[in-house]
């Protein structure tokens, strides 16, 4: 999988850009639960107030505060009292919006310019001072502590303090008894959580702001909503950076795709037909389409999952122990665990199947084309019921374990969601007992859900990425197998130049050959010379080796044994291109390709003119049939050339190779699909136009090579006779027994072509 992933080379700034935007994306994603926390916590419970050292404070509420602190003189310092003229010049934005016009201009104490370290000690200092002051103004609470007080007293100082507040009585009492007063609520306050206690004193804040003609209300609904237009904004940074990197994500997939398709088809073009047997027609189009498809798939969440969902996790754990309630991450462990059984369950079941999959589409797609190939055949002898099984066959396996795959993996997000959302309901049951006992805020509470939804959710990403990347891994294999084989057929690093002094000649001097794999020789001691200005003919039975002979020229295989010579130069000497520059070959089997006439017979070169397109076409008896067409030479040909007749398709296929005006033909069995009286007229027309080129021409029918200057004859694997027709009438029974076997003793003694 590394060794596909190294393409990405070439869009190395699309990935840097995504793995920016990635880490953007996650830095937002975890700062959101952060707002929630801040908008219940501050915004809704807290009034809208940030910090505990209240901005704006009369001196009444001061006096009172420092009353229960030994801190006075720090706070004071972070404090000036204000005549009404400086407030009215004060541009602090908190005076400037929330102050109403009815406060009393020369009873307020303004917080000095702090940083936030010096404002948050200061915090800490007024919190528990804060939270004692406001306690004791609660009606309830301060009639309690009246009633302990006076049941000590007489009645006469009772009578008198009646109508105090229990501030004023605190401050006519000793510091000892009121330390005894205060010790109980002192307990209790510092029982409480840091967060509690902070909540706590800022919800007294907004108290102690009503009393300096602070607009509490504007200062709640402002807060909200700032925090409400920032979470928006960070929402949509998320949003834009989710898209831009789903885009890019997308285009580099794509150009990878496009990348791994152009290797695969330019090694498969370099392929001999050793290697295009090993690996099958069939499979290399899996290969070359739905394998590097499911790459490409991969592609669109590899980023995410190896990038995003780290730092989210990761991001999150961090985010859990130090900002929210650590207590409850017991929690986050066991779903994780729960997450990581299922998965790896799953993962178990469905990897060898994953394997399988790709092997049986390669058997699919294999069965299909043979069938849709061989359609003609299967016509001719009532077999489609029979093959209709066999590809229902094929297809059934491979929908069973499509199946099988799709119902393991389908079970798996059902799992998932059931272990989140059981994950919600002991949060919120475990949180709400932590409410309940103060030592949790409900902000809190939410900002946990929600960073345990994100942890949870790398896990999934993780998960689902462990679905796609066993196919990917499989398919990054297949292509890797094809990009990685190397040829067996290739040019050597310093090629020899061909010899103009021997140009057109052919030489086999003691060739032997064998298939790849195969225990035998196909064939053995093949010696012989073809020369320019002269036609060579091979002829034998039936699997005797006539094809294989002249496949070893343009070097479609090499030779195991012995030398293979053209041009005077050993073929394996030669860079390919230059050997078959020289070489018109027409394969026993014409092939066509999708285009029209004209494209098909310029296939060599688009630089032939149409004068020898047409000069080639006349030659090949191709005019008759071309002219009568609509568009005579801009005629479509399907693909394949399923739109035009054997001998048609074999008369284009020899216009083909005499457009290209090669040093060599080579012609395999190229006549066989012609009638008599088009076979003569073509090897007449082919004699002038050639009269200086080498001819080597298998061929089945002996009236094809009766004028052949050199005739091979062949018999399962080896020459047994050279020469002339008439030599080898004379000397050679196994080309007698051919020659008697198609024509007549009369038709022989004819020199003319046999007509």
């Amino acid at each position: 999988m590394l060794k596909i992933l190294k393409n990405l080379k070439q869009s190395w700034i699309s990935v840097l850009v995504i793995v920016s935007l990635l880490c953007l994306q996650a830095a937002v994603d975890l700062e959101l639960p952060n707002y929630t926390s801040k908008i219940v916590n501050e915004g809704i419970q807290s009034g809208g107030i940030e910090n505990v050292a209240p901005n704006v404070i009369n001196k009444e509420d001061m006096e009172t505060i420092l009353m229960f602190t030994e801190n006075d003189d720090v706070i004071l310092e972070s404090y000036s009292i204000a005549s009404s003229t400086d407030l009215e010049k004060n541009q602090k934005r908190f005076i400037k919006n929330y102050i109403e016009d009815s406060y009393d201009k020369d009873n307020i104490y303004i917080i000095k310019d702090l940083d936030e370290q010096q404002t948050e000690e200061l915090s800490k200092l007024m919190t528990e001072p804060i939270i004692i002051s406001q306690t004791l103004k609660q009606e309830e609470i301060s009639n309690q502590i009246k009633q302990q007080i006076f049941a000590n007293m007489p009645a006469d100082q009772v009578s008198a303090m009646e109508n105090m507040s229990l501030i004023e009585i605190i401050k006519t009492m000793p510091q000892e008894q009121t330390n005894q007063i205060l010790q109980q609520a002192t307990e209790q306050i510092n029982n409480m959580q840091e967060s509690i206690k902070e909540q706590a004193a800022t919800a007294n804040v907004k108290s102690i702001y009503a009393n300096a003609g602070i607009n509490t209300d504007r200062v709640q609904m402002n807060y909200i909503l700032i925090a409400g237009l920032k979470m928006l904004a960070l929402a949509a940074i998320s949003m834009a950076s989710g898209i831009t990197i789903m885009m890019l994500s997308s285009r580099v997939g794509a150009r990878m795709s496009r990348t791994l398709r152009d290797k695969v088809f330019s090694k498969v073009l370099k392929f001999s037909q050793k290697e295009l047997r090993e690996f099958s027609t069939a499979s290399l189009i899996t290969r070359s389409t739905n394998d590097i498809q499911q790459i490409q798939q991969l592609l669109a969440m590899l980023f995410r999952t190896v990038v995003y969902a780290p730092i989210i996790g990761i991001g999150g754990v961090i985010k859990v122990v130090h900002q929210s309630n650590s207590s409850m991450a017991w929690i986050i462990g066991l779903v994780v665990i729960a997450v990581l059984i299922v998965v790896a369950v799953l993962f178990a079941i469905a990897m060898p199947k994953f394997k399988k999959l790709q092997g049986l589409i390669d058997k699919l797609n294999g069965v299909a084309r043979e069938i849709l190939t061989g359609k003609s055949v299967i016509r001719a002898f009532n077999t489609e019921e029979r093959e209709e099984n066999r590809f229902d066959e094929a297809n059934k396996d491979l929908t069973k374990v499509n199946i099988f795959v799709n119902r393991t993996m389908s079970v798996m997000m059902p799992m998932l969601m059931l272990i989140m959302n059981s994950m919600s309901i002991l949060i919120i049951w475990v949180g709400g007992h932590n409410i309940d006992q103060g030592v949790m805020q409900v902000g809190d509470m939410l900002a946990f859900i929600q960073y345990s939804m994100q942890i949870i959710m790398s896990f999934l990403m993780i998960s689902m990425i462990s679905i796609m990347l066993p196919r990917a891994s499989v398919s990054a294999n297949r292509i890797m197998e094809v990009i990685e084989t190397e040829p067996s057929i290739k040019d050597k690093e310093e090629t020899k130049k061909l010899n103009p002094d021997k140009k057109g000649l052919v030489e086999f001097k003691n060739v032997s050959f064998r298939y790849p794999d195969a225990d035998t020789e196909i064939l053995e001691d093949i010696n012989f010379t073809a020369e320019a200005g002269k036609t060579t003919a091979i002829i034998g039975s039936t699997g005797s080796g006539k094809s294989t002979v002249v496949n070893l020229i343009p070097r479609f295989y090499d030779v195991t044994g012995g030398e293979l010579l053209v041009d005077g130069v050993n073929v394996k000497d030669l860079s390919q291109k230059e050997l078959r520059d020289i070489i018109g070959f027409v394969p026993q089997k014409g092939i066509l390709f999708s285009g029209t006439i004209e494209s098909n017979i310029k296939y060599a070169s688009q630089n032939i003119s149409d004068e020898q397109m047409r000069k080639a076409a006349e030659i090949a008896q191709a005019t008759d049939f071309i002219e009568e067409k609509d568009n005579k030479y801009s005629s479509e040909i399907a693909q394949g050339g399923n739109n035009v007749s054997g001998g048609q398709k074999q008369r284009l296929s020899i216009a083909r190779a005499i457009a290209k005006e090669p040093e060599i033909f080579v012609f395999d069995d190229s006549f066989s699909a012609l009638d008599f009286k088009t076979d003569s007229a073509l090897r007449e027309a082919l004699a002038k136009q050639t009269k200086n080129k080498t001819n080597i021409i298998v061929a089945q029918r002996i009236s094809t090579i009766l004028n052949a200057d050199k005739i091979i004859v062949l018999d399962d694997g080896k020459i047994v006779g050279q020469g002339t027709h008439e030599e080898l009438m004379k000397n050679n029974e196994t080309y007698r027994e051919i020659a008697l076997s198609q024509l007549s003793e009369n038709e022989l003694n004819q020199k003319e072509g046999g007509e």
